[in-house]
């Protein structure tokens, strides 16, 4: 049976991570969340305390060292022989990311990584230009997409349950402009591959979405 490649693409707060999390379980594959990585990236500039800048950011990145571990809650970030998985998910990298993301040298670096990571199959990889970019050739590619309304609601409980209180008007507002930055940026800008399947998760519950991504997968490798 053929081991294949799904990319799942979306919007912040559209559901990749817990969704391609959870599927990459049922179906034995690994789960990559190239997110993380980008967070990383943006967690060591902002402690490096310099200007945005291409020029300081391509010269941090040989100084830059991430891994991705497989844990039993999907995957841990590792940024220089420290675990930041949690320092990633904060609200100050979470600004910031978008940014950091969209400097050439940067996702060249990434992208490079990912393809590596990837290349031999049985991966379910989430992200905003994996099926465009990383893995064009994907054996399937799924687009998730949601409110704003709605993604803003899921975070505000996400960061609920951390003990980090925001108003649903301000992490809406965020998105909003995360949305924004991420389809009109000239790099690798966020946009569905025009083979992607759209799955909307506004009115889906998690399982619901898994069951959705697990069914069109099965589906792919049963003809391969």
């Amino acid at each position: 049976m053929k081991k294949i490649i799904i990319a799942i693409d979306g919007p912040a707060g559209s559901g990749k991570s817990t969704t391609a999390k959870i599927a990459a379980e049922r179906l034995g594959y690994v789960y990559i969340d190239t997110g993380a990585m980008y967070r990383a990236v943006t967690l060591a500039w902002l402690r490096a305390k310099k200007e945005l800048t291409e020029d300081i950011l391509c010269k941090m990145l040989d100084g830059i060292h991430i891994e991705l571990k497989p844990s039993e809650n999907g995957q841990r970030t590792i940024l220089n022989g420290e675990d930041v998985s949690d320092e990633i998910r904060t609200i100050e990298v979470t600004k910031n990311v978008s940014p950091v993301s969209a400097i050439g040298c940067v996702r060249e670096k990434l992208v490079e990584m990912q393809r590596e990571l990837g290349k031999n199959g049985a991966v379910v990889m989430d992200g905003r230009d994996i099926g465009t970019i990383v893995f064009p050739n994907a054996e399937l590619k799924i687009f998730l997409i949601a409110s704003a309304e709605t993604r803003a609601q899921r975070r505000t409980l996400e960061l609920k349950n951390k003990g980090i209180e925001e108003s649903i008007e301000e992490i809406k507002k965020q998105i909003i402009e995360r949305d924004r930055y991420d389809s009109s940026r000239e790099i690798s800008p966020l946009r569905k591959a025009y083979d992607a399947i759209e799955i909307d998760t506004s009115n889906l519950t998690i399982e619901g979405q898994v069951e959705k991504v697990v069914e069109l997968a099965l589906e792919k490798i049963n003809l391969q």
